[in-house]
Order: structure tokens, then sequence, then C-alpha cells
């Protein structure tokens, strides 16, 4: 399939069946990635490529998942569907309009490829959700890039992405349903579940809480 000039037009490396009508993940790996120093898809991060993340955090979570990123988007080898958004516009709207596309009439989950230390329980609690827009809002500030897309919301995110208009003005103008810093703590501290790498500094937080996560829950031995 020949990718089309019109946004959120799309091409399918693999094709997402029709499924049984569950929400699926989707991981938008479209970024540039110029302030961390390269793709961040494949930015190494204790030992493992970003996007290794929130692909563990949507099949811990038990769900069908796909990655959406530009035709120019270095990835690592995966294991799931790719859906290859156009090259231009460079705008978020374009992989979460090209994922609902590709998901064909069920909702979506969607994840930046750069949070990696998302909660597969709180993935669980948005795919569950009959709410056509459900995302969380830590401090205030809505966090669109973890949140539910329900397939009716389609058309109005087309009409957006072709205005390009800011992706969280979109969404405030859809009503969504606001997860608040009460009904995220059950899934942990908001703050780490929300974190974004932007920049290098952020990528060595990330490590820092990553390393403090394993000493925290060690292996259990294997008995002999």
């Amino acid at each position: 399939m020949q990718l089309s000039d019109s946004p959120g037009a799309m091409v399918d490396e693999i094709e997402i069946g029709p499924g049984t009508g569950a929400a699926l993940g989707a991981v938008l790996a479209g970024g540039r990635g110029s302030r961390i120093g390269g793709a961040k898809a494949t930015t190494e991060l204790a030992g493992r490529p970003l996007i290794a993340y929130p692909l563990a955090a949507l099949e811990a979570a038990g769900l069908e998942s796909m990655v959406v990123a530009k035709p120019s988007s270095e990835l690592p080898p995966l294991d799931c569907a790719v859906i290859r958004e156009p090259e231009l516009p460079q705008h978020p709207l374009c992989g979460i309009v090209a994922a609902l596309r590709a998901a064909r009439g069920r909702a979506v989950v969607v994840v930046a490829c750069d949070m990696p230390l998302v909660n597969p329980g709180l993935l669980a609690h948005l795919a569950a959700a009959s709410d056509p827009l459900l995302a969380p809002a830590l401090d205030g500030r809505l966090q669109p890039l973890q949140a539910r897309y329900g397939p009716e919301l389609g058309p109005r995110l087309e009409a957006a992405l072709e205005r390009k208009e800011p992706l969280r003005r979109t969404v405030e103008s859809l009503c969504p349903r606001l997860l608040g810093s009460e009904e995220l703590s059950r899934f942990g501290d908001p703050e780490r579940i929300l974190l974004n790498l932007n920049n290098c500094e952020d990528l060595r937080r990330a490590e820092t809480l990553i390393a403090a996560r394993s000493i925290a829950s060690p292996r259990p031995s294997r008995q002999r």
C-alpha cells in the first residue's frame, strides 16, 4: 500500500486483525528525539531499547499491541504490528489517528515510546473503560499521550489534525474523563508513571528509578 498525502493515512507493515472488540495498545514512536540525541525508540535505557518498556507494559496488561512510526523512524526488531504514518505532519495526532484507523473500530490505548515507567495496571484500567476519551491529569495538566481513545473520536481527531491544532487543546475540547492524582495513585507514584523522557537528564533519572526498583524487587533465587 502506498502512503497517502492526507494526514493520518498509513501503511501497514503487519495487518491488525478485527479482533474481539477489546481495546488495542499503540506505542507512538514517530517523534524526532532530537533533544535526547537520536531516535527515541532505539535509545538505550538500562540495557534495553526505550520502546521495549511500554511494549512490555502493554503485554503485561494483556493488550494486543502495535507500534506507530514514521517511514523514516528508526526501530529495533519488533514482534508486533508496525503502522507507518505519513512523514508529515510531525504531530502526535498523526500517530493517534493512524492507530485508530488501523484498529478497525476498536478503542486504542496510546502510550508514547518515551514513557518507560508506565504501569500495566493503569493501562488495563484505561483499556477496560467505556469512556470515549479517558486521560490522566497530573497537577491539573492533561497527559494525552497515555490515554484511551474510542473509535467514535476518529473524525474529530482527523479534523483537528487537518487544522494542525495542538494535541492538548484538541483533547480538552472533547470533554475527556480525567484520572486525577488520587485515582492514579492506586497504580503507583503518578509522577513516575507519567514520566516522559525528553533529554539526557530525563534518561539518567529514569535509569536511577529503574535501578532502584530492581534493588527493591530482587528476583527470587532458584531452588536447587
